[in-house]
């Protein structure tokens, strides 16, 4: 059995040593849609992470029976036509709550408890000069008794509503499904989420109901005081928008982990904001984690294994 990674730099320096032994892995790097094609050719597995799979892709595979999503989205791979090709999908769900709570909370408290303007007051010299003990300028506000919007309440959302309770905060959430499963926290809608929340938490997936999701409109709708945090998919607040809102200080900040074009391109708005302070970026690494992504290899194996059938 012959396994292509077609973009195995994404995993960084974890161990594929599971993967290995289960037939012949071949790793590459990454792909172009060019090189992709050429290196499936021979391929009974595929595995990739942005490698796009579209009609060319499987028309070079002939071999090709299963592709292994080296993570939980799987926008870059026509299932549809992979069903009617006879090629298994699977993807690995789950391997990364906790790094991605854990990455949002990051940012949450950041934001909300001025981390970066501290830093910066103390090393550049402005706290040595302050008359007095503290920076009384720059107080901060608690997030007990604050509310605490989700939008998506999956294992990600509800590990983020988890904590927040554990800090004190009121959760609601926005269900982008309409199933609103979730009986732990009230399910309201986005207009009630938007105005209600102090601190908005994105973990939903890419799709027609989320793409645009939050735009200029629905900034406006929220309070001037709120932070919006998106460790879920780019392009479900909308970019321009949000530099906008931020820009105009429609709302006290924000911080992306997800970009809808990655990596972010020099010429986005959101790197030249005429309040860059209002905003944190950081290149989607949560779900990153070390421990994130070896669960990652191991089941993607497992995968494997389970549709091979091997114990």
């Amino acid at each position: 059995m012959k396994i292509v990674f077609l973009d195995a730099i994404s995993m960084g320096d974890v161990s594929l040593e599971e993967m290995a032994a289960l037939g012949e892995l071949v790793c590459y790097p990454s792909s172009t849609a060019q090189e992709a094609r050429e290196r499936v050719q021979d391929a009974d597995v595929a595995c990739l992470n942005k490698v796009i799979v579209d009609q060319a892709f499987l028309d070079a595979a002939p071999k090709l029976k299963l592709i292994c999503e080296a993570g939980t989205g799987i926008n870059n791979i026509d299932v549809k036509l992979c069903e009617a090709r006879g090629v298994a999908v699977r993807n690995v769900a789950a391997y990364s709550t906790d790094s991605v709570a854990q990455i949002a909370w990051m940012h949450i408290l950041n934001l909300s408890g001025r981390a970066f303007h501290y830093q910066e007051f103390v090393q550049s010299g402005a706290y040595s000069r302050n008359p007095v003990h503290v920076d009384y300028a720059h107080p901060f506000t608690e997030l007990a008794g604050k509310v605490l919007g989700i939008v998506g309440m999956g294992a990600i959302g509800q590990k983020v509503a988890a904590i927040g309770k554990a800090i004190g905060m009121n959760v609601i959430y926005y269900s982008t499904s309409g199933t609103g499963h979730c009986k732990e926290y009230p399910c309201v809608s986005l207009a009630e989420l938007l105005a209600q929340s102090d601190v908005i938490s994105i973990h939903a997936p890419y799709n027609e109901r989320t793409a645009g999701l939050i735009g200029y409109d629905q900034f406006r709708q929220m309070k001037p005081t709120a932070i919006l945090v998106n460790t879920g998919r780019g392009g479900i607040a909308v970019e321009n928008d949000l530099s906008r809102a931020l820009n105009e200080g429609i709302i006290a900040g924000a911080a992306l982990d997800v970009y809808i074009k990655e990596p972010l391109p020099a010429d986005s708005p959101l790197l030249h904001l005429q309040h860059p302070e209002r905003l944190i970026l950081s290149p989607h690494i949560a779900w990153y984690s070390r421990e994130a992504r070896a669960r990652l290899a191991h089941e993607m194996a497992q995968n494997i294994k389970n549709y091979f059938g091997q114990n």
